[in-house]
């Protein structure tokens, strides 16, 4: 059981003594109108959660931390209101209700008024299910960060914009944002050996604002801004019956939920990378982008991915100095927040631009050979496919025969080519290696995007997917009756497309890595992955 906290030093003395002696009696399984042999206390920098039975009691402390202010009864009374509002959107089935507190410190009676406090009741769940306890036990699988991906994409396309006229989220207000966490963090490490590698990395943070200024202003323009969660780290998502379900959005301050959306994805790519986790950060990342496609955004995330590691980096620099926190305690939170510092600080200087083509007819396993590529090379991938459906209004699965025009014309393929070429030039120009998921049967198309990488003077490579004709039909007759791809080609697309393919010269080549894919799964041996890293190094 966590300890209960002391006295906050910024909290009033008067009122914290008071929700310390409130916490304390609430140790009590007695105190519960329900069955509880015995009550578990965590504690955070802001809130204690209460666990009796079945049900869990969140009570916020009364402190004010500037970016936060819950020193009335009134103000954590609103709060928990809007917790539960704000929360079940993404986790009906958690938040139950707000429960008054009544009695004394020393005898609390739930539900009894007039309230003394207030508390949020939550259905429990085991801590053990939280992403972050499964991402440090192995356990967070490819599959759980595919459907957050898409619970998140879906989530963030079902919000209302924000108003054009509203401060949230313009340059300045999320600037702003990041120069209040900094003042949290160097005030917390006021006077220590980490204050000068946190003055660096607010210059370079202050640096990478500078450069993407413009943009961040485009985006509030044009309605990136939305309600979002607001503190999307692995802590606050757990696995329901299953599902990765978000949960604890931030209650207390609009400013820091009415964000850019990338500014949310970022927290969760910032944290999978936290715990060294890459390619399940950049698995979430793309798989997020092909259900959205808002690769514009990704130019930012530089910025966000510092941006939330401070966030972060000041949490724990808080609670290491919380009088109530023990010596081991403290000490893990310093090297967290350590850790934190120089993950910014390495993203911030992360530029790896690069351009990989795939090669090869339906079925050849290109979409696999790029899903396993993108999460070792942290790379965005954009698929010819998906992007295809975009530029008709079409979701990936959705089935474009019901269309009145055809998306498989010359002149659509003109289209598609011409989109991924866009997409491609502004990622390699931002600093970001790029995979063209794409047929590139032909030689002009694979030109284009060979000049666009000898122009902008990055490594190219063409990943060439080959297999016996036997195992492209299967594969695609498969692909078929599952309907679970954006792939609409057929056999006869197959055939089409066999006789018109254009084969790579001998100056290709050179750029080429060939994969034999014949298995049920893609595969590639050591030697094929050190020809890749040669061509991109990592």
């Amino acid at each position: 059981m966590v300890k209960h906290s002391k006295p906050h030093p910024r909290t009033p003395q008067s009122d914290d003594n008071r929700q310390v002696r409130l916490v304390t009696a609430l140790l009590d399984p007695g105190r519960y109108p329900h069955a509880a042999k015995r009550v578990h206390l965590i504690e955070t920098h802001i809130s204690w959660v209460l666990l009796a039975g079945r049900y869990a009691y969140k009570i916020k402390k009364s402190v004010d931390l500037g970016f936060l202010n819950f020193t009335s009864l009134a103000l954590r009374r609103d709060y928990c209101k809007e917790e539960i509002r704000l929360n079940r959107r993404l986790a009906p089935q958690l938040y139950l209700d707000v429960i008054p507190i009544g009695g004394t410190s020393e005898s609390p009676l739930f539900g009894a008024k007039p309230a003394i406090e207030y508390a949020v009741r939550m259905r429990r769940f085991p801590t053990s299910r939280q992403l972050d306890r499964l991402v440090a036990r192995n356990k967070l699988l490819p599959a759980h960060i595919d459907t957050l991906a898409v619970t998140i994409a879906h989530f963030h396309n079902g919000l209302p914009a924000g108003e054009t006229a509203s401060q949230f989220g313009t340059a300045a207000a999320t600037h702003s944002a990041v120069s209040k966490s900094f003042e949290q963090l160097q005030a917390a490490l006021a006077g220590g050996e980490d204050e000068t590698s946190v003055v660096a990395l607010h210059q370079a943070l202050q640096a990478e604002y500078d450069k993407c200024k413009y943009r961040l202003e485009q985006r509030h323009m044009r309605g990136f801004i939305r309600e979002c969660h607001g503190d999307l780290h692995l802590g606050n998502i757990a696995l329901i019956r299953n599902q990765p379900t978000p949960f604890d959005c931030i209650e207390f301050n609009p400013a820091l939920r009415w964000i850019d959306v990338m500014n949310e994805v970022a927290f969760t790519v910032m944290d999978l990378l936290h715990y060294q986790r890459p390619e399940l950060a950049f698995r979430f990342l793309n798989a997020y982008l092909e259900s959205t496609g808002d690769y514009s955004a990704v130019p930012l995330l530089r910025y966000y991915v510092a941006y939330r590691a401070v966030v972060r980096a000041m949490v724990n620099a808080i609670r290491a100095g919380q009088t109530s926190l023990g010596e081991r305690a403290r000490t893990e939170a310093i090297a967290h927040c350590r850790d934190f510092v120089a993950l910014a600080a390495q993203r911030l200087a992360w530029d790896r631009p690069a351009l990989i083509i795939t090669h090869g007819l339906p079925g050849s396993g290109k979409t696999t050979f790029s899903q396993v590529a993108l999460e070792r090379l942290q790379a965005i991938r954009i698929r010819s496919d998906v992007e295809r459906k975009r530029l008709f209004g079409l979701a990936p699965l959705a089935d474009s025969g019901a269309l009145a025009e055809p998306i498989y014309t010359a002149n659509a393929t003109q289209q598609t080519y011409a989109r991924l070429y866009e997409l491609a030039r502004e990622l390699l120009t931002a600093g970001i290696a790029v995979i063209v998921d794409a047929a590139f049967l032909r030689r002009h198309e694979r030109e284009l995007f060979r000049g666009l990488a000898h122009e902008l003077a990055v490594p190219f490579a063409i990943a060439s997917l080959q297999a016996s004709t036997t195992a492209l039909k299967a594969r695609i007759t498969r692909r078929r009756n599952e309907s679970n791809d954006a792939s609409e080609a057929d056999l006869a697309v197959l055939k089409s497309l066999q006789a018109q393919q254009e084969m790579l010269t001998p100056a290709e080549q050179h750029n080429t890595i060939e994969f034999f894919n014949e298995g049920k799964e893609f595969a590639a041996d050591a030697y094929t992955w050190e020809k890749i890293d040669r061509l991109i190094p990592r």
